[in-house]
């Protein structure tokens, strides 16, 4: 199964936006073991929201794109993760060891499986 990795962090937290070279080189020997050994798929980090948009349709269909910085966002998406595991109690601790690699700031991740095509009705 696949699963979505999204760590959130506050755009205020300066020490989430500026990582040390210790913390690079320690992210750096996780996703290489990760990917060695197939559990990671992809993974990025992401800029600030001041480097995005948020593009917004509503019911009605009118579509409205807004400029990032997000200032009205507690917390905003700092990277992803895609990853293999065998069902969701794998994937919670993954995401477990990923967030025990981030020292000194508030973190979350959220975990999401990923529908796979089989999983969809068939019309």
């Amino acid at each position: 199964m696949r699963f979505l990795m999204m760590h959130r962090v506050s755009e205020q937290e300066e020490k989430a936006w500026d990582p040390t070279p210790e913390f690079i080189e320690k992210m750096g020997a996780y996703m290489e073991k990760a990917f060695a050994d197939g559990t990671v798929i992809t993974a990025e980090g992401v800029w600030k929201s001041d480097r995005g948009a948020m593009i917004r349709k509503d019911r009605g269909g009118h579509v409205k794109s807004t400029d990032g910085p997000f200032t009205e966002a507690k917390e905003v998406i700092g990277g992803f993760a895609l990853i293999n595991a065998e069902d969701r109690a794998e994937a919670v601790a993954l995401a477990r060891e990923y967030i025990a690699l981030f020292d000194g700031i508030e973190i979350s991740v959220e975990v999401r499986e990923v529908v796979e095509a089989e999983d969809l009705p068939q019309h």
